[in-house]
């Protein structure tokens, strides 16, 4: 069973076949998402939140990572494997590409996510020329959460949204392969998604992206604390874990998930 490539997912936007990506920090979490048919599993930094129990991901490091990506690779064959790069782990760009080649060759990672703006275009490049697929994270970015005041939706006024947009048509010229746009509102992804040649996945983006991305404890319901809005618990409906990651990734293809009460305006 060969692993999905870049070059597949490139090729189900151009079809307009959508696919499902969720997050695991194990062996055994990325076993139950490929037997259901995740495209794209995530190690996210958010294991700082939903496994060690912090209130932010800005503690978790690069060694967190490496760990945790192994474990996710040893459990599956199938999904592409993408690793969050931590906070301050891509600060220079000579910074970011000593990290990234970590996360690649002691996690086995095929893509790295950086979280920010068009100040990421050199380091953006500087990883792809060296061989590193980036996916690039624009909108509600956790890491920047106390710049932001919060976790609150971004792009929501004019220029904000314009500066979005543009950060992500840098990013794409930079190299990036992929981008992820969390918590903005849904016409601002739609512009964002049609605009760009390269996957965009969603989170809290709305059903007009390529993809979508959840937690996966939010969608099992197994977070403690507030659930995300733009989240659903699937396994109050499906049962257990396993029947509620093939509804999710069923409901992602056909465009049912996200509905619009998990969709900003």
């Amino acid at each position: 069973m060969s692993r999905i490539t870049l070059n597949y997912l490139r090729k189900l936007k151009g079809k307009g076949e959508k696919f499902a990506c969720l997050t695991a920090y194990d062996a055994s979490f990325a076993h139950v998402l490929e037997e259901a048919g995740i495209e794209v599993i995530l190690v996210g930094d958010s294991l700082g939140m939903v496994i060690q129990g912090h209130d932010s991901t800005l503690p978790v490091t690069i060694e967190d990572m490496v760990y945790h990506s192994r474990l996710v690779h040893r459990g599956c064959q199938r999904p592409l494997l993408m690793v969050d790069m931590p906070f301050m782990t891509y600060a220079t760009p000579e910074s970011a590409l000593m990290n990234a080649a970590r996360l690649m060759r002691e996690g086995y990672a095929q893509v790295v996510k950086l979280e920010g703006g068009s100040w990421l275009v050199d380091t953006v490049q500087l990883l792809t020329e060296r061989g590193i697929p980036v996916c690039a994270h624009l909108g509600l970015t956790p890491q920047f959460v106390h710049q932001f005041g919060g976790y609150v939706v971004q792009g929501r006024n004019e220029e904000s949204a314009e500066r979005i947009y543009n950060d992500a048509l840098a990013l794409q010229n930079a190299g990036a392969s992929l981008l992820l746009l969390e918590c903005v509102p849904v016409s601002l992804a739609e512009s964002i998604t049609k605009a760009l040649d390269i996957p965009v996945i969603g989170i809290g983006a709305g059903v007009v992206c390529d993809a979508q991305m959840l937690v996966s404890y939010d969608m099992l319901g197994i977070t403690f604390g507030k659930r995300p809005s733009f989240s659903k618990d699937f396994i109050s409906e499906a049962g257990s874990m396993p029947a509620a990651v093939t509804a999710y990734v069923n409901a992602v293809k056909t465009g049912q998930f996200p509905a619009p009460e998990h969709t900003f305006n």
